[in-house]
């Protein structure tokens, strides 16, 4: 597979609620507060995208990105800043394209978004929405959206229908980007239909890769390709989006993570009939899986390897984990930044084409 020229590495939370020293779950105002602290630290290390994802359920306190984003936007200078993800299917199109692109100029053009249906389904019922829709909803709601974005910058009056909004009658829809295209990705979990459907658009690929041999995503990133070809659409970026941990040692990080991913992954699997995990299922997963755990040199040597087996542009870690401590997770950022990106751009620097 051919390797992008340099492969962007970025970090992405869910704002998951985290406890204090005395096990104490602390406020969502808090958790905010600190994603914010997390993402100053994450740019001035190096980090290169920082992302936060909507959710509206007790043990994640971002509902609004866009909000934080502009906060977090007006700390940092240099990192992009976008969505992991913005459910779509449960939002407004072209409220959606005006808030990022309120955000990309007051971020000075750093703004993306990732667009997905997301894996809770507590926005459909919040926000009024029907799930036996949930198909029709994505796909016409995306349509919306790109229609929107190829009319950024050109001044030109939007107009659109479908069956589940009113019809749009040319109207310009404000602000434009400077650069007069907002960067939009598609966010993909395993499902082919989808991943044809990201090229039909020709937006990058985001794959969503949380369990089992990030190598078995090989075949989605070769139909992309090839739906891109037949589309007639150049080559646009893939990227991969996993949890991971970074600590001084293999041991370390393993020790500080297990605790708080044992009771995230039990809590999230018994919504959906999994059984509990195990220690050992959790050792296998970092070994043989998709949990990026380690020393700076573990988790460095395996995303160099998951960039060069899928040929992606970006890898995004989630950094976050349940009641994983601030000050874990901070550490986790200094390491990430500071030793494992140019450990990963060295050994793929040395990595033959």
């Amino acid at each position: 597979m051919e390797l992008p020229p340099e492969l962007e590495l970025g970090l992405d939370t869910f704002g998951d609620v985290t406890v204090d020293d005395a096990g104490r779950m602390l406020p969502q105002a808090r958790v905010l507060r600190d994603v914010i602290t997390e993402a100053e630290l994450a740019d001035s290390v190096g980090v290169d995208f920082f992302g936060v994802g909507e959710h509206h359920r007790p043990d994640f306190a971002i509902s609004a990105p866009e909000v934080l984003l502009a906060a977090i936007a007006s700390r940092t200078t240099r990192m992009r800043l976008g969505s992991a993800v913005t459910v779509l299917s449960s939002d407004d199109p072209i409220r959606v394209f005006q808030r990022f692109s309120t955000l990309d100029a007051v971020s000075g053009g750093r703004a993306e978004v990732i667009l997905g249906r997301g894996s809770f389904i507590e926005s459909f019922p919040l926000f009024g929405f029907d799930l036996d829709q949930y198909e029709t909803l994505f796909e016409e709601k995306l349509d919306l959206f790109a229609t929107v974005r190829a009319h950024d910058g050109t001044g030109e009056p939007v107009s659109w229908s479908g069956t589940t909004r009113a019809p749009l009658e040319g109207r310009k829809v404000f602000p434009p980007t400077e650069s007069g295209t907002l960067r939009a990705w598609i966010g993909v979990g395993g499902s082919q239909a989808s991943v044809v459907r990201a090229a039909r658009y020709g937006l990058p690929l985001m794959l969503a890769i949380i369990g089992g041999d990030p190598q078995r995503f090989a075949p989605y990133v070769a139909l992309y390709h090839r739906a891109l070809a037949q589309l007639g659409v150049p080559a646009l970026p893939i990227g991969v989006h996993s949890p991971g941990h970074v600590a001084e040692s293999d041991a370390q990080a393993r020790e500080e993570l297990w605790p708080a991913y044992r009771v995230m992954r039990d809590r999230i699997g018994a919504e959906r009939g999994w059984p509990p995990t195990s220690r050992r299922e959790f050792e296998q997963e970092i070994e043989h899986g998709s949990l990026y755990v380690g020393s700076p040199d573990t988790v460095a040597r395996k995303i160099a390897a998951t960039a060069t087996a899928l040929g992606i542009a970006r890898f995004d870690m989630k950094y976050s984990a349940g009641t994983l401590p601030h000050a874990a997770m901070m550490r986790s950022i200094e390491l990430y930044g500071r030793q494992v990106i140019p450990k990963v751009r060295a050994s793929l620097a040395a990595t033959p084409a």
